[in-house]
């Protein structure tokens, strides 16, 4: 990941999914962050960060939808 890349997850504002069914055991999302789609572990936070590109993230969720 780019040296800004790991600038903007400094100030992420992580999301949960909806599908956690309030166990708290789910994917999250940084969605403040205009070129990439981090998603982590919220088990996890200061876990390993998977940095998906907004379109690769969009393709996946659609596929999967």
């Amino acid at each position: 990941m780019s040296r800004e890349g790991h600038e903007a997850l400094a100030t992420a504002i992580w999301r949960k999914s909806s599908y956690s069914g309030g166990q708290g055991e789910c994917l999250e999302l940084a969605h403040n962050i205009p070129t990439l789609a981090p998603i982590r572990d919220s088990k996890r936070p200061t876990g390993p960060v998977i940095p998906f590109t907004r379109d690769a993230w969009r393709a996946f969720v659609s596929y999967m939808g």
